[in-house]
């Protein structure tokens, strides 16, 4: 099924909760995507807004009060949520890769950097020690490692930010996967380290024709680089569509929300407005649209029911009251 329809991903209603003291949360409600293989997925929502456990999820890394209650995740059309433990370890690291956020949390402190790598390689290859140790050293100079060899003998602390997250990326890449997830890959790097991270990922994903799912709170981090771009808000898809059609024709108040927020290279002496109110508390989800009570274009019925996707564009969905009633007023004034 995947095979037909040349889809390497696809995410089918899927459900994912933690099971908490206080109650269940639903940090992932009803989520569905398919990805294309080559091409780049843009998740983008604030803290709490589930990008992160979508992710999570696929891998199925998630904490141990966290499952999967409901819907699919079809690697190549096989549901992956109902394999074992050894055939996700099997699709872990060779299938697909995850860069986490934070490289130092992420490196083991006590180990050398080749230690690590050559471990990482050994597990999921056939490779020898020699072999792994050759690809270790290949994979840091295709990062843009320098002096690769004395780095191997290094461990995390004597290293950059920015070349730890080499270190992970090359970590991530080292089994060739066939997806690359990578979480919030550039938030703890400065502004020029960020921008040749992601310039390097754009050139390994030409050289390797990896599948990319970029999961980030910054719409400008991913503008140039992805393909099609998912916008979440407690747990829920609330708008997706191509970059261009959500950076100029955004059409749910949460997206323009974001992109109001965010400098304008053209204008910086214009007053950026951030979103008013606290993100959601996923205990306590209102019956009506989840933005609603940050949202000042609020109207009564998206205090009490849920929006359905709206379809805007040919390629542009969005979950969002408004839509429908410019739609309605636009008919209203075609009668009038």
């Amino acid at each position: 099924m995947g095979q037909e329809n040349n889809y390497i991903l696809e995410v089918k209603d899927l459900h994912t909760s933690f099971f908490t003291d206080t109650g269940e949360v639903q940090a992932v409600n009803g989520i569905s995507f398919n990805l294309e293989a080559g091409k780049t997925l843009g998740i983008v929502g604030e803290s709490g807004s589930g990008k992160s456990v979508t992710a999570y999820s696929i891998m199925q890394i998630l904490a141990e009060t966290g499952r999967i209650t409901g819907g699919e995740v079809r690697f190549h059309g096989e549901d992956i949520t109902k394999w074992n433990k050894k055939q996700m370890q099997k699709f872990r690291g060779a299938k697909c890769s995850i860069i986490f956020q934070d490289p130092m949390t992420s490196l083991n402190p006590v180990f050398t950097i080749g230690s690590q790598l050559t471990e990482a390689i050994l597990l999921h290859t056939d490779n020898n020690k020699k072999q792994a140790k050759e690809r270790a050293i290949e994979m840091l100079t295709l990062v843009g490692v320098n002096e690769p060899e004395s780095r191997m003998k290094q461990h995390p602390h004597e290293l950059s930010g920015g070349m730890r997250q080499r270190v992970m990326i090359a970590m991530a890449l080292a089994c060739e996967p066939d997806i690359l997830i990578a979480d919030e890959p550039t938030t703890a790097l400065d502004v020029t380290i960020q921008a040749q991270i992601l310039e390097l990922m754009q050139d390994l994903q030409k050289k390797l024709g990896m599948t990319i799912i970029m999961v980030t709170h910054d719409l400008g981090v991913i503008a140039s680089m992805c393909d099609e771009i998912l916008v979440m808000y407690g747990g829920r898809v609330c708008e997706r569509g191509t970059a261009d059609a959500i950076f100029y024709h955004p059409a749910h108040e949460y997206t323009k929300g974001l992109l109001r927020s965010i400098p304008k290279a053209d204008n910086m002496n214009e007053k950026l407005i951030p979103i008013g109110g606290t993100p959601i508390n996923l205990l306590q989800m209102p019956e009506g649209c989840a933005f609603c009570p940050r949202c000042d274009a609020a109207m009564k019925i998206c205090l009490k029911e849920k929006p359905q996707e709206f379809r805007v564009g040919e390629t542009h969905i969005a979950s969002c009251w408004m839509n429908i009633k410019e739609l309605y007023e636009a008919q209203e004034g075609e009668r009038v």
